[in-house]
């Protein structure tokens, strides 16, 4: 009986740690949005793509958001580099990627499409913060 118990509290104990180490993924898991930095490690791990985790950083500021639109699934990731003019080295990153420029964008921007047609990465200034997504 002793050793029973003893058991049934490990495993309880096991599961309680479980859950205190996975609370925060769940969480994340069911967030409509988040806004981070690189320094915020667990937002950045969970939410970044690998696309975006390789772009070259082209200010020392700048910033990540996500995005989950509810209806027909989409995610939205973007990154926004703030104080800068010229975004030819993300243009260039994406054409060594595979990435190709797209005539049409939905947004005042560029386009690029690679070979999944779900996803589109878009490269724009935005003149009143100065920043470029």
């Amino acid at each position: 009986m002793r050793n029973a118990l003893k058991v049934l509290i490990a495993v309880a104990v096991v599961i309680t740690a479980g859950l205190i180490w996975a609370w925060p993924y769940i969480e994340m898991s069911f967030e409509g949005s988040a806004h981070y930095t690189e320094q915020d490690k667990r937002k950045y791990k969970f939410y970044t793509p690998d696309i975006l985790r390789q772009m070259p950083r082209i200010s020392p500021r700048y910033d990540f958001n996500y995005v989950n639109i509810t209806g027909p699934a989409a995610f939205i990731h973007a990154v926004s580099f703030y104080d800068i003019d010229d975004s030819s080295k993300v243009d260039l990153y994406l054409e060594e990627k595979g990435y190709t420029k797209q005539d049409d964008c939905f947004i005042d921007g560029t386009c690029w499409k690679g070979s999944d047609p779900e996803e589109t990465i878009t490269v724009a200034h935005h003149e009143k913060k100065n920043s470029f997504r």
